[in-house]
């Protein structure tokens, strides 16, 4: 596209978009379609910028695999009119929402941004102005070729642009909510904002045409390994009918009891052709599961390393891949592969 750069800004729901009622004092939402009223400072970058707003309005501890897809579907449609587009969302599922939306979305030549805030827009002290001011920015950003200065699915939160699929929310109370432990930051806003270009993602080709993915199969299960962990607990994560795949949150570099029956156990989901995926409990790490006995033992009865990926990004690549095909050891072959830069390799 030439000359103004356009955003489309999308609001699915979340704090970001309340204001205080000066009759009751209870926080609503406000219309986007005046949001250079709430938020003067972006009419001062010359972005044309245009809403959506999802109605119902969406609560981040409501969110479904629906709203990926209505995402997915609304960023393709709406594709070839803008350079950017940044979603409001609440925080405590967007790491869950920009991961699966990273692999919904193939070949992404634009900048895909999730933002929010702690505090709603229109109260002292917002994060959210800052937030939704550097994300519009950012999405907006080209570089010397005309092209997107990061065409990736992201979160920007507190002066950091992270790659959605990295990222894990750490804290209910702080400004910086996200942390991006296994990769580094994409972009840092000060006073100007710095890019990492190394460590940005461009897609195999700037022409070829936004290809999205919607058939998700959410039939995963997660398990968090803990001390006390009982057979019948086991048996019924792992065993299950209605089951697939399942996450396994080990302890440490990827290890698990090393009790027959939980090994037993083990086998047996493997046996009945489950998708069995170790990623670690740690903020930051990655599996090893040759480094000890009891990982070892868990490679042999079947389980595929998750490397350093995040829990938030295992459970949305299995939904895709598992989406794409019915067949679990294509799945599982896929699960070592570098996808959307959400794994080190």
């Amino acid at each position: 596209m030439k000359g103004t750069s356009s955003i489309l800004l999308i609001y699915t729901g979340g704090t970001i978009g309340m204001r205080q009622d000066p009759v009751d004092g209870t926080l609503k939402p406000f219309d986007f379609g005046q949001i250079l009223e709430e938020v003067p400072e972006l009419g001062k970058f010359g972005v044309r910028i245009d809403s959506f707003t999802f109605d119902p309005l969406i609560d981040s501890s409501d969110v479904e695999p629906s709203l990926w897809q209505s995402l997915a579907k609304l960023i393709q449609e709406r594709y070839e009119y803008y350079d950017g587009f940044v979603i409001l969302h609440g925080t405590d599922t967007m790491a869950y929402s920009a991961s699966a939306l990273s692999f919904m979305l193939d070949n992404l030549t634009k900048p895909v941004i999730f933002t929010g805030s702690q505090l709603p827009i229109g109260v002292p002290r917002t994060d959210g102005k800052e937030n939704l001011v550097s994300s519009v920015e950012i999405a907006a950003a080209k570089d010397e070729a005309g092209h997107a200065l990061v065409p990736e699915v992201c979160i920007f939160f507190d002066s950091k642009l992270l790659r959605g699929n990295r990222c894990t929310k750490v804290s209910s109370e702080d400004f910086r909510a996200f942390r991006s432990l296994g990769y580094p930051a994409l972009a840092d806003a000060g006073i100007s904002i710095k890019y990492n270009r190394p460590a940005i993602l461009e897609p195999k080709s700037w022409t070829e045409p936004l290809r999205i993915s919607t058939n998700l199969d959410t039939r995963v299960s997660i398990l968090k390994i803990h001390p006390g962990i009982t057979p019948q607990v086991m048996r019924y994560f792992l065993c299950g009918e209605g089951t697939r795949a399942v996450i396994l949150e080990t302890y440490g570099s990827g290890n698990a009891p090393s009790k027959g029956w939980f090994l037993d156990i083990v086998k047996e989901a493997a046996g009945m052709g489950k998708v069995l995926m170790n990623v670690t409990q740690c903020l930051s790490g990655t599996v090893n599961m040759d480094l000890y006995a009891t990982g070892k033992a868990l490679e042999k009865a079947g389980v595929v390393s998750g490397l350093d990926i995040t829990t938030e990004s295992a459970l949305g690549k299995l939904f895709h891949l598992m989406g794409v095909s019915p067949d679990n050891n294509w799945v599982k072959n896929r699960l070592g592969e570098n996808l959307r830069g959400e794994i080190s390799k």
